[in-house]
């Protein structure tokens, strides 16, 4: 069974973008792959934080994420810091990664253009991602595109590694003798796009995000999504309630593609061409859609919140199955690189 890999910042409870974009396809994916899903909280520290916030999101998230359905009897789910051979693997590929390499990422150029001053780890950020994933040498990582140029770096990282060490490890073993070549210690990952690639929010100006304010929360109880819901932006032709729409560019009808059967995107469809519904009218039916699929995540989120010691010996767990694959990588990366 190939084997997976990916991450989420511990944000604290999931919104509807890391529901739809990430984590509903995970619930898939688990059982189809050896899948390891990690809560990358040192990720998290490259930007001021509070000791005890953290604390709290990651705990937050992680019961978000089995409440969503991942099953720590399917999947290995555990937070990063508990596995100290990620930044140890992290410090071996800041040796081998250019600095251009690096500078030349787009997220680091964007978020480094709002900083004053620069932290390091923001711009070692990728290479630990490499090391993420690697550690495990896992062949697919669920993605959405804003990570595919990070994956590529994991790719050349996971390549220069293998040209310097890993051959030069078989040559030593086989002597003179010619062998064919055999894949590398490291697979090259390859970037399994997720069906929903990117959910804007509920301003419809950017993608969904907690720091712009524009999210519904997985969590989130019925009257405060409709809350939100009620406002959020449309179709800007649907000045009047006869005006008729273009669904295509209407932020609504995309979460109901998300959420409602095919038969009521259709229908939504119809309605908005022809003005047959009001923008609140489509907003109804969307709440009520989200509502059949987001009340049972709720109902188990109460269900693990009861029972907060079940949680953190899941996360335990999942945290000594990863130790367990890292100890390998990292004993046979050094016998590799003469470090043991």
């Amino acid at each position: 069974m190939s084997r997976i890999f990916s991450g989420i910042q511990p944000s604290g409870s999931l919104h509807i973008g890391n529901y739809l974009g990430a984590v509903k396809n995970w619930v898939d994916l688990q059982h189809k792959y050896e899948s390891f899903f990690c809560i990358v909280d040192y990720h998290a520290i490259t930007v001021p934080y509070e000791p005890a916030d953290l604390r709290a999101r990651t705990v937050d998230m992680a019961l978000s994420l089995l409440a969503a359905g991942l099953d720590p009897a399917k999947c290995t789910v555990f937070v990063q810091s508990r596995v100290p051979e990620h930044t140890e693997l992290a410090w071996i590929f800041n040796t081998l990664t250019p600095l251009g390499e690096l500078e030349r990422q787009t997220q680091f150029k964007e978020k480094a253009s709002r900083e004053e001053s620069v932290p390091a780890g923001l711009l070692n950020y990728p290479v630990l991602q490499a090391a993420d994933i690697l550690l495990y040498r896992a062949e697919l990582v669920p993605v959405g595109e804003d990570q595919v140029q990070h994956l590529e770096l994991s790719r050349e990282i996971a390549r220069k590694w293998n040209a310097r060490f890993d051959a030069a490890s078989a040559a030593r073993v086989s002597g003179a003798q010619k062998e064919e070549a055999q894949p590398g210690f490291f697979p090259e990952p390859r970037p399994l796009l997720t069906p929903t690639r990117r959910v804007m929010g509920l301003d419809g100006q950017a993608k969904m995000s907690k720091s712009l304010g524009n999210t519904v929360e997985l969590l989130e109880d019925p009257a405060s999504i409709w809350e939100k819901l009620r406002p959020a932006v449309t179709d800007p032709a649907r000045v009047r309630r006869t005006d008729p729409g273009t669904p295509e560019v209407c932020n609504i009808y995309h979460l109901h593609k998300a959420f409602s059967p095919p038969a009521t995107v259709d229908h939504v469809a119809v309605q908005c061409r022809t003005a047959g519904w009001g923008c609140l009218d489509c907003k109804k039916v969307l709440h009520e859609s989200m509502g059949r699929e987001l009340a049972p995540i709720r109902a188990r989120a109460r269900e693990i919140a009861a029972e907060p010691k079940k949680l953190s010996d899941a996360l335990e767990a999942g945290a000594e199955r990863a130790r367990t694959v890292a100890r390998q990588t990292m004993g046979e990366v050094k016998t590799k690189m003469g470090l043991a």
